[in-house]
Formats: C-alpha cells, sequence, structure tokens
C-alpha cells in the first residue's frame, strides 16, 4: 500500500528525521505483527510506501539492525529476524538457575564504591532509554548485571552468565521496545540494587529470579504474536496411503520358534554296505 502525501504518516515525517520516523514505523510493524519473521523488507518498496528516497530507508533499516529486529543478510537485503521460543527458554532457563548463584555470593562483598559504580550504570541505563538509544540498552543492562556479579568466587559460571547476557542482547532490545517494558526495566534495576545495598541478599535473589521470568513472559507474548500473523505453510503428507480395512488380507501370524527346543532335523541316512559279490559253486 502506499502512503498517500495527506496520510498521518507523511504528516509524521515532516516533523521529524525522516530515518527516525520510519524506524518507528517499521519497528512497530515487526512487534505488532505487520511484519513477520523471516519478511524480507525491500528498501524500493518502503521507499515507495513512505514516499521517500533510499537512503533514510537504509538508515533506518542499520538502526533496526542495531536493534535486532532486522538481519542484513548478503545478496538477500534486510529481513525481520526470527526469534524461536526454544532459544529465548534455552538462555533465560540458564540465567534463571546461574545468575541467583552468582548475586548470592557478591552481594555481601560489595563495597560503597562497587554499588556506587552500579548505581552510575543505572543511571546510564536510564539516560539511553530517555534519548532512546536502543542500542546501547541491551550493552548497559549487560554491565549493570556483571557489576553486582563481580565478587562471586565462580569464573567458570561467570564466564557462561557473560555470554548468556551477550545472547540476550537483542531479546532485551525487543522486549523493552515498548513502554510499559522500559517502566519496569527501570524501576527493577533500582529495586534489586536497594535490595543488595540493604543487605536484603536472599530477598535479591528471589527479585532477581522473579525479573528474569518477566522478561521470558514478555517475549514470549511477542514471539507468539508474530507467530500468529504468519501464514500457514501447506502440509505435506508423509505417512504412506493406508488402504482400507475390507482391502487388508491379515495373514495368520507364525508361531515363535520355543528356545528351549532343538529345530528338528531329518535324520541322516545310513550309510548302505557295499553289495558282496556272489558265490558261484561248481
Amino acid at each position: 500500500m502506499i502512503v498517500t502525501a495527506r496520510s498521518p504518516m507523511r504528516t509524521r515525517l515532516g516533523h521529524r528525521t525522516l530515518s527516525a520516523a520510519i524506524v518507528e514505523q517499521v519497528r512497530s510493524d515487526i512487534l505488532d505483527g505487520t511484519y513477520p519473521a523471516g519478511k524480507q523488507l525491500r528498501q524500493d518498496a518502503l521507499a515507495a510506501s513512505f514516499q521517500v528516497s533510499r537512503i533514510p530507508v537504509r538508515e533506518a533499516l542499520f538502526q533496526l539492525e542495531a536493534e535486532g529486529l532486522v538481519l542484513i543478510e548478503p545478496h538477500k537485503g534486510a529481513v525481520v529476524s526470527a526469534f524461536s521460543l526454544e532459544e529465548i527458554d534455552d538462555v533465560f532457563d540458564l540465567r534463571g538457575l546461574l545468575e541467583p548463584r552468582l548475586l548470592a555470593q557478591s552481594a555481601p562483598l560489595l563495597s560503597a564504591a562497587d554499588l556506587a559504580e552500579v548505581s552510575a550504570l543505572d543511571a546510564e541505563f536510564t539516560a539511553a532509554i530517555s534519548r532512546q538509544d536502543v542500542a546501547q540498552w541491551g550493552h548497559l543492562n549487560a554491565r549493570f548485571h556483571l557489576a553486582l556479579y563481580r565478587h562471586a568466587r565462580q569464573p567458570r559460571t561467570l564466564a557462561i552468565v557473560t555470554a548468556l547476557l551477550q545472547t540476550s542482547d537483542r531479546f532485551t532490545r525487543l522486549q523493552m521496545n515498548r513502554a510499559p517494558a522500559l517502566k519496569r526495566a527501570e524501576s527493577e534495576h533500582r529495586r534489586l540494587l536497594r535490595l543488595c545495598r540493604d543487605g536484603n541478599v536472599a530477598q535479591a535473589c528471589n527479585f532477581l529470579i522473579a525479573h528474569i521470568e518477566r522478561v521470558r513472559r514478555d517475549l514470549h507474548t511477542l514471539v507468539k504474536r508474530t507467530a500468529r500473523t504468519e501464514p500457514a505453510l501447506p502440509t505435506l503428507r508423509t505417512t504412506p496411503t493406508v488402504p482400507a480395512a475390507r482391502d487388508v488380507v491379515v495373514a495368520p501370524p507364525r508361531p515363535k520358534p520355543d528356545p528351549k527346543l532343538k529345530p528338528d532335523r531329518e535324520p541322516e541316512p545310513r550309510p548302505r554296505p557295499p553289495n558282496k559279490p556272489r558265490e558261484h559253486r561248481l
């Protein structure tokens, strides 16, 4: 559908940068399922739809790639990112198991300087939300969490969690592309920091588990919403055609051999004695 010059979209493009307005609209279309996972976003089609040149469209697609919503593939262009429930559960199951262990060991050892640094990271996170710097959300979220775990004497677990938070980067940006999720992320980070500062380690660990689970639920909702908008694919028949019961001739079952009985063998013929020559009497 080509948007006309009098449409609301064209009116909005007039009072803000073109690429930012295109990012906002395409992001909304991805999150509400208008563009399902795997959908190719052609620059020429988007440029015609928004009645702009390809330059702001290209800039918008690069921004959406930084947010994790779009993948730009060689020889194919921009494609809406696919998020599977299995991948999400794999990451968040591990996070829910490992991160509370790290926090339980690290939180009692956090000094005033450590807590001040975590507070500064929280302020950076809030500032990135205010200026809509989506590319920094996942990075700052990971730094906030890892700063709380810094004194855990579990180097292998810490390395695994660091990798999981890097993997969660695009999940975080996807999940936080909605106003309620942004406000909740800000408030939950502050509460987690306050619990650690007050020495309520057990409560902090339980709250961390709930925080991780809420993000998972948000992602499940978004992925299922996108899946409902995807067209159903034809199902290939992989099972052989079964004949009707009346056409089937059932052979009687063969008796199973009894392992205790020796198999019947035909007796070997006895060798015949050689013929004796007859004696002739004179």
